[in-house]
């Protein structure tokens, strides 16, 4: 049965559910992986051959390779997790999401000290075929 899911509505939100997790099972353990130093020593070393191992879609180990969060997160990633390939990459949390965004760190924390994101332009999907 599937579930109604008025989030789906708005732009730019991807709410991590069941059908997310599912999704994203292989890739989600993969980051917990890297919570061992061995393991991010042989991701660093050869991240290919590191991602072969894991059962994922070819598209979610061309995520990873890139580094695209956003697609990650579309394809079932857990920013929770993901945020362990970052810290494998020297990133912080701040520099993770700034990239999400297409800001630099230093303008992503001035927007989140200001309050976040401003509303304008934050409207449904389906308010865009009126434009």
């Amino acid at each position: 049965m599937a579930l109604d899911k008025p989030y789906e509505d708005i732009p730019g939100t991807i709410i991590f559910d069941a059908e997310q997790s599912r999704k994203g099972y292989w890739l989600n353990q993969f980051c917990t992986s890297l919570m061992k130093a061995e393991n991010r020593e042989r991701f660093k070393a050869d991240e290919r051959t590191y991602l072969d191992e894991w059962p994922m879609s070819e598209e979610q180990k061309q995520a990873v390779l890139d580094r695209d969060l956003n697609r990650c997160m579309e394809l079932g990633g857990n920013i929770y997790f993901l945020a362990r390939v970052g810290a494998t990459d020297g990133k912080s949390f701040q520099q993770m999401a700034g990239s999400m965004t297409g800001m630099s760190e230093e303008e992503y924390r001035d927007m989140m000290l200001k309050g976040g994101r401003p509303i304008e332009g934050n409207r449904y999907k389906h308010e865009w075929e009126d434009d």
